[in-house]
């Protein structure tokens, strides 16, 4: 499909249609990993990683490529961008509840973190690191459920 013929919205309603690979009940536009979407002769995508280093980064970049070639789209760029730094801020409302419901504390300037289950802020760190980087392992003293924290960045 030639580039030109297509919209950015259309490519952002494409997008959001792509999970991320750690947490797939997140989209990449839940996140806020894609910084912007241009369309000329070719479709650029530009994302920014949630840090330098993540391993999920050639994976979500293979499956913004997969969702983009699926639609027809045939030239495709992808641009990562470091600066500014991904901020945990970038997570939109509607991921944080993503988060929340699939048993995830979203990040929070807060100190007290809610438990996602019973939303109790009698809760505590059990460790500073969880299944991956970005998260730690918490627990609720009320409901006693563990639960996972993604930390602010």
């Amino acid at each position: 499909m030639v580039a030109t013929a297509l919209s950015e919205a259309q490519i952002y309603e494409w997008l959001a249609d792509v999970p991320d690979p750690e947490i797939p009940v997140l989209s990449i536009l839940d996140l806020g990993i894609v910084r912007d979407v241009s369309v000329s002769e070719k479709v650029t995508v530009t994302l920014t990683p949630t840090y330098s280093g993540c391993p999920a980064t050639e994976a979500i970049e293979s499956s913004v490529l997969a969702a983009l070639s699926s639609h027809g789209v045939d030239e495709i760029a992808i641009r990562q961008v470091l600066s500014p730094p991904w901020t945990t801020d970038w997570i939109t409302d509607d991921g944080r509840e993503k988060l929340r419901q699939y048993g995830i504390a979203p990040p929070s300037q807060n100190l007290e973190i809610a438990c996602p289950q019973c939303e109790s802020l009698n809760t505590e760190r059990v460790s500073e690191f969880g299944s991956t980087a970005c998260k730690a392992s918490w627990r609720c003293c009320d409901c006693l459920e563990p639960f996972e924290y993604f930390k602010c960045l």
